[in-house]
């Protein structure tokens, strides 16, 4: 018998918990000498048809990667070189220790990986991706697509392809050979066919740099459909950002961030503790700033601890005792402290890089450090994805609806929140914007933005109802999204939405397509 047989074999005569599913295909892994444990999609691969149903209900546990309400699909772009050279911490890019990977990337990270097994074509990364879920049992109708792998602004676009009606493996590839033989399309053709297809595309995000996010390349992302920007801030402190050759100063940042938000687009930070020129105090100090200071406060933000990726300036400056990297320990007793004062209206994505410890030669040495954390660290958390439902029991009766409003970017913010404050749960969000300036003719001095609307849970089909989603949630925060703007004088309504959300902003709250963006007149 082979790993394959002898695991089914197994999972046909008991059930497994977790933990002892874990240890059993590690004992298997072992016994038939394969280099890596297979993950559970490649063992419902190996599986008879007939038998994956049974099968996938004792590997698939938790709906881990839906609980947010949406499918996420990252997919990389073609190993290039970035406009402006290459950070001394940066791995991956030409010719790196690797081969010829995306900027930024090892080359071992789930997305890469699949990036490279489908020749970085964006299409076919996407039906592999869905292909997945299909496996996993997860709905996947709503989809984010996170466009990955460098400074993408600075490349030339190339329509990625459109995403349609698939449901099952086989419309899949009925849908991708449809695709492939169409001589032509256009972007705007794509988008429209998207807006009621059974699978949209609700959200898209795209990487960049801050020198590579002002008003140009914001006007051709909005055109791209791009709802959320990740934006590579790294440091506050102008001092690092230059010793680390990263191409842009803080007034950079700041501008920035500025001109993606009055545009309407979400921003995620990304921001690097440990970074050379700092120590404790210092980094402490620049992350508290990152949300004390009205010009950053951002939406989103992923902390990826300074890591020592071989090949790279960085690696040779360790070498030399030039640099000495933060170990898991002071990492995680750094970010501790910041993970107490983040406000209530920002979401803490990620707190380390999604690529196993040994490609890296130094740094933190977990993967799972978020669990880390929280494990051996007494602290109260209130991010968004720390007040998530996750499967908790709602006590409907208890759901009110909170503002908080605050400064960001000369502009006003107002955090709209559906939540239970009892057991501090949040089902949902809308962001609501009064914009410094009007960077575009559908945003008028009389304007308010709506930069996101998200309503928590697992992620439900289409017409179906879930434990949060599609309960009007959704409707109740953008009416008191428009009951805020007519208090303060605003006669419109401006919403950045994903291509696949249009449809129900239209249908259900009447509003009309206006550009990049629906509207409502109020």
């Amino acid at each position: 018998m082979n790993f394959y047989q002898e695991l089914f074999a197994e999972l046909l005569q008991k059930q497994f918990n977790e933990i002892a599913l874990t240890k059993l295909k590690r004992s298997l892994a072992l016994k038939h000498q394969l280099e890596t444990i297979p993950s559970n999609i490649d063992i419902l691969l190996h599986a008879e048809i007939k038998e994956i149903p049974l099968f996938k209900k004792k590997l698939i546990t938790k709906p881990v990667r839906t609980i947010s309400g949406v499918s996420p699909v990252a997919i990389m772009t073609r190993p290039d070189k970035c406009p402006h050279g290459k950070c001394t911490f940066c791995p991956g890019g030409l010719n790196s220790p690797w081969g010829d990977v995306p900027q930024s990337y090892t080359g071992h990270e789930p997305a890469t990986m699949r990036g490279m097994r489908n020749n970085y074509d964006s299409y076919l990364q996407v039906m592999n991706r869905l292909e997945q879920y299909v496996l996993l049992g997860h709905t996947f109708d709503k989809i984010e697509i996170i466009v990955m792998g460098g400074t993408f602004t600075a490349t030339d676009f190339q329509l990625p392809g459109g995403l349609h009606d698939e449901r099952r493996i086989d419309e899949i590839k009925t849908e991708l050979l449809s695709f492939k033989q169409r001589k032509t399309t256009t972007l705007e053709a794509e988008q429209h066919i998207n807006e009621t297809a059974a699978v949209r595309c609700v959200a898209l995000c795209i990487e960049t740099k801050p020198d590579w996010g002002f008003l140009e390349q914001g006007n051709e992302m909005l055109r791209q459909g791009c709802t959320r920007v990740e934006l590579g801030i790294e440091s506050v402190y102008d001092d690092v950002l230059k010793n680390v050759h990263r191409g842009h100063t803080t007034a950079d940042s700041k501008k920035s961030i500025q001109i993606l938000r009055d545009l309407g687009f979400k921003i995620n930070f990304h921001y690097m503790p440990g970074l050379p020129l700092t120590d404790r105090e210092r980094d402490i100090q620049g992350m508290k700033q990152l949300f004390s200071d009205p010009d950053y406060r951002p939406d989103m933000i992923k902390f990826y601890p300074t890591m020592v990726a071989p090949g790279t300036a960085l690696f040779h400056q360790w070498k030399q005792g030039q640099f000495t990297p933060i170990d898991t320990t002071e990492a995680a007793e750094r970010l501790v402290e910041i993970k107490k004062i983040v406000p209530e209206y920002c979401r803490i994505q990620r707190i380390q890089r999604d690529v196993p410890t040994k490609y890296w030669e130094a740094g933190v040495g977990l993967t799972n450090f978020r669990q880390f954390i929280h494990q051996n660290y007494n602290i109260q958390c209130r991010c968004i994805r720390c007040r998530e439902p996750k499967g908790k029991n709602i006590n409907w009766a208890n759901i009110q609806i909170k503002v908080t409003e605050y400064d960001a970017s000369r502009g006003k913010e107002f955090f709209i929140a559906a939540e239970d404050s009892q057991t501090d749960t949040l089902l949902g969000f809308c962001r609501l914007r009064f914009p410094f300036q009007y960077l575009r003719p559908e945003i008028t001095p009389a304007s308010a933005l709506i930069r996101e609307l998200h309503v928590y849970g697992t992620a439900t089909a289409i017409g179906d109802e879930g434990l949060v989603q599609h309960k009007g949630w959704g409707k109740r925060l953008v009416e008191k999204a428009e009951e805020l703007a007519r208090q303060h004088g605003k006669d419109k309504i401006v919403v950045i939405a994903g291509v696949g959300v249009r449809q129900y902003y239209q249908d259900k709250l009447g509003y009309q397509i206006e550009g990049p963006y629906v509207k409502k007149l109020l």
